[in-house]
């Protein structure tokens, strides 16, 4: 199979689809790489460097989508790609599809296969490619929020840590996953007083057992919501259903109950946001204040580590990238429902459940559509 890897073009978006270890990998398993030029080049990863793995080399994104038979990407494809992919050419990437009408609408119309990292599973019942990118998120969500508590950044100019004599700042998270967990974890090392709140009672007591009561733990409900954030200096938004909308947690009236200057960062954002004021911002331009309250609410905060998130999304990406490759997509995808879990759109067909219902498409079983297609 030939597996194209085209630069990222959304803003301040450094990451790539694909290193040139994975690259290596691909080569050894006898399938071909071509790679944009200057793909990588950003966080390190020359041309040179690529075409020492085994790539091939193309001059720009046309080439890539025109010649490849997999797209392999890091962020949703923007419209212009969505409009260079091919009728039954497979794009494997990050999609967020439930708040994203037009991107679904233009990879329903262009009749391609879309797999998304974020709805593939594992046995655990984990999202396995989304893990990587929500540990970097969790753990950036602190340092995003620490710097934006500054008062340069309209933060209300308090030390996450405190100092002695002075208290430390308070921080709520909200949704106890891999990302609530990993923002919980920087909080505490940084000396914050830490909430965290699940709806998962059992998933409460297995953070409280971790962190030995060092972290406090409460019932998500609307009730705590609100009493949480009144007392925060920075909330966390980390929830998540899978392949869904993010729910709305915290309303636009509840911020007239928090501290001024207090800051909400907003991981949900590629899901649409778990408060109601957020909206998408870049790294560009990250932050905005609505009713005295800093939002921080970057689509792609990872992409403010790329070599770091890159890396760790090829470690997780690449065995079901070989298994897509090896087998070919309709096989791999018949053989292994948890990549097939991954399988939001084929031919036209919408083939995820809650991607058909927040957009209103009717929804169509994804072995249906994959036998269709055949």
């Amino acid at each position: 199979m030939l597996i194209g890897v085209p630069k990222e073009i959304k803003n301040h978006e450094y990451r790539v689809g694909l290193t040139p270890s994975g690259v290596r990998e691909l080569v050894a398993n006898g399938h071909k790489v071509l790679v944009q030029t200057q793909a990588g080049l950003a966080i390190g990863f020359t041309d040179e460097q690529y075409i020492q793995a085994g790539a091939s080399i193309a001059s720009n994104a046309e080439e890539v989508f025109e010649r490849a038979e997999m797209i392999v990407k890091v962020k949703e494809p923007q419209p212009v790609e969505c409009r260079l992919l091919r009728p039954g050419q497979v794009l494997f990437t990050y999609l967020h599809l439930a708040p994203d009408p037009e991107q679904t609408k233009l990879l329903v119309e262009s009749d391609s296969i879309a797999i998304a990292y974020e709805t593939v599973t594992d046995e655990r019942g984990g999202l396995p490619l989304l893990a990587p990118m929500s540990e970097v998120a969790g753990r950036m969500a602190i340092q995003a929020g620490a710097h934006a508590l500054e008062k340069a950044q309209g933060g209300r100019g308090v030390l996450l840590g405190g100092v002695p004599g002075v208290a430390p700042s308070k921080v709520v998270v909200i949704g106890g996953g891999v990302v609530g967990l990993n923002a919980a974890r920087m909080a505490m090392g940084a000396g914050a007083d830490v909430t965290i709140l699940d709806k998962s009672l059992t998933r409460l007591k297995e953070i409280d057992m971790v962190f030995g009561g060092r972290i406090k733990t409460l019932m998500s409900n609307s009730a705590n919501i609100d009493d949480s954030i009144r007392v925060a200096d920075l909330v966390i938004g980390a929830v998540l259903i899978p392949g869904a909308a993010a729910p709305k947690l915290v309303t636009r009236a509840m911020l007239k109950s928090m501290k001024p200057g207090a800051v909400l960062v907003d991981v949900a954002i590629d899901q649409g946001g778990c408060f109601e004021t957020s909206r998408a911002t870049t790294h560009q331009d990250p932050i905005y204040t609505v009713d005295g309250i800093v939002h921080y609410c970057v689509a792609n905060m990872p992409g403010g580590v790329a070599r770091t998130s890159t890396q760790a999304l090829t470690n997780a990406t690449l065995p079901y990238m070989l298994e897509l490759a090896n087998k070919g997509w309709r096989q791999a995808l018949l053989d292994n429902a948890h990549l097939r879990n991954g399988l939001n759109i084929c031919r036209g067909r919408v083939t995820h459940q809650a991607v058909a219902k927040d957009l209103g498409y009717p929804y169509v079983d994804p072995i249906e559509a994959i036998k269709a297609a055949s």
